[in-house]
């Protein structure tokens, strides 16, 4: 009962955490007729910076911002973040720009495509958009395919050359005057990019930027990411839901074979609460979620009360729904928990089978006691005392039946033969309530 507590409080826990999250702040908006807000977009691009995004832009039409300019500085990164960002970008009445400085590599690239207007640093590069999975690995056919026509479809849609575009995507594509030669994907630099007029001119600073977009005099607001969107970001990169799901499931089996509630129950509820919250505030994670998640736990919990183990298997199927809610993509996600469900077995067996035995820490947390029979527990009489007896059949031994040995009635079988009732029989082994005999011929 103590422990069921113990859980149920950090369940409380866990629900005050998720009603904070409504009161975080935000930026007050503030009257200027010459703002140009920026936003920088650095690292890898994940559902988290889709969100970051999404509050920069409606916080610039607060604002009533002129001019938004994404400064790219990225390597790429998620596919569904980058359509999100380009479907939010496209929704805004405000003219967007794309500067980059320095890099607008893969998912970058075809973030500033999506913009009003591209311009570069003197260092930028921008390009290198073929589609991979997890594994680094080229994508299949369906995703390329579908990758390289939203390529090819936002530069056209922004007036660019598409050709170009899809050289970014297709190695096949031969664009040789630009250093893309048939079997390689493009890349361009500043200057190239100037040339196929993808880059309206190259600036080496924001000032110039701003001379260049006929807003000399603007006053420039920078986006700043939150604490809470910082964690978001780091949350829901593919690399460390994976992991936290890991420690999560970890956490939360080890806790099954230790008394009370303790650091691994812990670990993993955290573990899972930062999934959550993350997701959640990435734009991800609705209440369903986690209603869908909580119910899950307090199923599994009341398993403890009521037998037949079908509130735990709803309650599983439950958080395992709430997390596919949750992410947003079932394939990373799909793949996320088995890589978490294979960890956990993995360490799990290192803990109990290696670690468990010769570590301090562990056979403190750990049981692994056993009763055996060499340790003095039985789990029924053992009749040993009547190895070697004789007696007689009272009833017809097939092969099961009941003998007199010792002048008591004893519960016995034969060695898999029949026995006639009234024939002699001896002891030949017992293993615990099971006494064998076999018959005497005389």
């Amino acid at each position: 009962m103590l422990r069921v507590k113990r859980i149920l409080f950090s369940l409380f826990l866990i629900h005050i955490a998720f009603l904070l999250l409504a009161f975080q702040n935000v930026s007050q908006p503030r009257a200027n007729n010459s703002i140009v807000y920026f936003i920088p977009i650095e690292e890898t691009v994940e559902k988290g910076l889709s969100a970051f995004i999404d509050r920069s832009i409606q916080e610039a039409e607060e604002l009533g911002a002129e001019k938004i300019v994404l400064e790219l500085n990225t390597p790429g990164g998620a596919v569904d973040a980058a359509v999100a960002i380009a479907k939010n970008l496209n929704s805004t009445n405000i003219e967007t720009i794309a500067y980059v400085n320095k890099q607008a590599i893969s998912a970058g690239a075809y973030i500033a495509l999506n913009t009003d207007r591209i311009y570069f640093h003197p260092s930028g590069t921008m390009g290198s958009a073929a589609i991979i999975d997890l594994e680094g690995n080229a994508a299949g056919k369906k995703a390329a395919s579908f990758w390289k026509a939203e390529m090819m479809n936002a530069a056209e849609a922004h007036g660019l050359d598409p050709i170009v575009a899809e050289a970014m995507v297709d190695e096949n594509v031969d664009l040789g005057e630009y250093g893309a030669e048939k079997g390689e994907l493009l890349t361009l630099t500043a200057k190239q990019a100037v040339e196929v007029k993808y880059a309206k001119a190259i600036v080496s600073n924001r000032q110039e930027l701003l001379d260049e977009i006929g807003l000399p005099n603007a006053q420039i607001v920078e986006s700043e990411v939150s604490f809470a969107e910082k964690i978001a970001r780091f949350i829901t990169h593919p690399v460390v839901v994976p992991i936290l799901l890991s420690i999560g499931s970890i956490g939360l089996v080890l806790e099954l074979y230790t008394p009370g509630f303790g650091i691994p129950g812990f670990m993993g509820l955290f573990s899972l609460l930062l999934f959550f919250y993350g997701h959640h505030v990435a734009g991800l994670a609705g209440m369903e979620s986690i209603i869908l998640f909580v119910g899950g736990i307090l199923l599994i919990i009341a398993e403890f009360f009521i037998p037949g183990g079908i509130a735990g298997l709803i309650g599983t199927i439950s958080i395992i729904v709430s997390l596919f809610i949750a992410s947003g993509n079932v394939m990373q996600m799909a793949i996320s928990l088995i890589i978490a469900i294979v960890v956990a077995i993995i360490v799990f067996i290192l803990m109990t089978k290696v670690f468990g035995k010769r570590m301090k820490f562990f056979r403190k947390i750990i049981l692994n006691d056993a009763t055996t029979t060499e340790k003095g527990y039985v789990s029924n009489q053992n009749r040993t005392d009547l190895i070697g007896k004789e007696g007689v059949a009272l009833t017809v031994l097939r092969p099961a039946g009941t003998a007199i040995i010792n002048e008591e009635r004893v519960d016995v079988v034969t060695e898999g033969g029949f026995i006639e009732k009234g024939k002699k029989v001896k002891v030949i082994k017992t293993e615990g309530s099971r006494i064998v005999v076999r018959e005497i011929n005389e």
